[in-house]
């Protein structure tokens, strides 16, 4: 893969064979993120784990002390007051059984994350096929299902993320953006990085962090030393 000069550029500020402290690896995603636009800052996680065992799963949700930086679109699929208490919540879309055809059939995916409530699962579940790809199905371990709609709302647009293993059980997760200052993504990092220690499988035998690497949406990969976790 041929990259461009500004990526040319930021990787020589990088020394690829070293495990940098994470305030260090912060400051230098930050230099690295020269693109024209706010860059996501992600952080991507090498586990030991194997997802295909059950007992050694991770997934979960961490509120960012200060946010990702992105507008995150809401969608509630409940009945009754529910809809009501959405709304007043501050949902951008809510609605129930009639919502299965509209994402089914038309393909409407304008929202970011599923809220449901434990009575439309049956419904929600209709819905498998598409929302399960995208990683939209709600959760009750991500706190997606659940009758306390509000809590779930303002816990979302405060910068609620989701992590979970991907199929090489890694965790990608975003912890902000390139215009954020140094203290607000080390505040986020060390968020994230406390929750993914506490979600570690007790059925896990050997090394549960393998690497961490922090990089930018057009930047290259900083590596992060895994000692402290």
């Amino acid at each position: 893969m041929k990259h461009g000069k500004k990526y040319t550029e930021a990787a020589k500020l990088v020394d690829r064979s070293v495990a940098y402290e994470p305030a260090e690896a912060i400051s230098l995603v930050k230099k690295t993120a020269t693109a024209k636009f706010d860059e996501t800052i992600e952080v991507h996680i090498r586990t030991g784990c194997d997802g295909r065992h059950a007992d050694q799963q991770i997934r979960g949700a961490v509120v960012l002390p200060n946010g990702t930086g992105k507008t995150v679109r809401v969608l509630v699929i409940a009945k009754g007051d529910k809809l009501a208490e959405a709304q007043a919540a501050g949902a951008d879309f809510v609605g129930g059984e009639e919502l299965v055809p509209k994402i089914q059939n038309e393909g409407w995916l304008e929202f970011d994350v599923v809220v449901a409530t434990p009575d439309m699962m049956g419904v929600v579940g209709r819905l498998g096929k598409v929302l399960g790809p995208k990683g939209l199905m709600p959760n009750p371990k991500a706190g997606t299902v659940t009758m306390d709609v509000t809590k779930a709302i303002n816990d979302i647009k405060a910068g609620k993320i989701e992590y979970r293993l991907d199929k090489s059980n890694i965790v990608h997760v975003p912890v902000g953006k390139a215009s954020f200052t140094e203290e607000q993504l080390t505040q986020n990092f060390d968020a994230l990085m406390e929750a993914i220690s506490k979600a570690k499988p007790s059925a896990l035998k050997g090394q549960y962090l393998r690497s961490i690497t922090l990089t930018s949406t057009m930047g290259p990969g900083v590596k992060v030393s895994t000692a402290k976790y």
